[in-house]
């Protein structure tokens, strides 16, 4: 083997070949992380969406399960008495129910007694209340739980037995419940979802 033949043989890399290596494989490594980073952020946002659904799916199968319940018996707090189905509008236009309903969470028998519950929004939040008696004196607060946030706008309309939407509850003269229900959320993150609960 000749001396040039072996210098040849024994070459290594040149620096050219070395940085342009180096750049390709940093390219390389760009790509992947930005990859792996969008994969990332796509299972996170699909988890909270997946979280937010749910969220809005037990409200209104909690709603519903009231709403169905809901009985014609009127309530007593302190010297004054309540409707059995109240439902009014705020001045920016979000609903408020209290309406009695058929049982309650702390009796083994669903129907020994009735429940005085309620529904609202305040400051971005559907929050259902609960009187711990259907008569009570006047300085019982209810209980307050979240159900869910991010709700710009709560709407609930009432059907009359004429067929015609209310979004006061009695207005005219009507029964004591409606024969149903129409509750529209405005969500700040997806629009209106709209559920309809019919009653009687």
């Amino acid at each position: 083997m000749t001396a040039a033949h072996f210098r040849l043989v024994t070459r290594g890399f040149t620096l050219i070949e070395v940085l342009l290596a180096l750049a390709i494989f940093g390219v390389i490594a760009v790509m992947a992380y930005r990859a792996t980073a969008t994969l990332t952020e796509s299972e996170a946002r699909l988890a909270s969406e997946a979280r937010r659904w749910r969220t809005l799916e037990v409200l209104f199968t909690r709603f519903e399960a009231d709403v169905r319940q809901a009985i014609p018996r009127a309530s007593r707090t302190g010297a004054s008495s309540e409707l059995p189905w109240v439902g009014a509008t705020d001045p920016s236009g979000n609903s408020a129910l209290t309406f009695t309903r058929a049982g309650s969470e702390f009796h083994a028998e669903p129907a020994i007694t009735g429940q005085r519950i309620g529904y609202r929004l305040r400051d971005g939040a559907i929050e259902l209340a609960y009187w711990p008696h259907l008569d009570q004196p006047a300085t019982i607060a209810p209980a307050l739980y979240v159900m869910a946030d991010g709700v710009a706008a709560f709407r609930v309309e009432y059907l009359t037995d004429t067929g015609a939407w209310r979004e006061r509850w009695p207005l005219l003269g009507e029964s004591d419940v409606p024969r149903a229900v129409r509750v529209a959320l405005t969500l700040t993150d997806h629009g209106v979802v709209e559920r309809w609960f019919a009653l009687r």
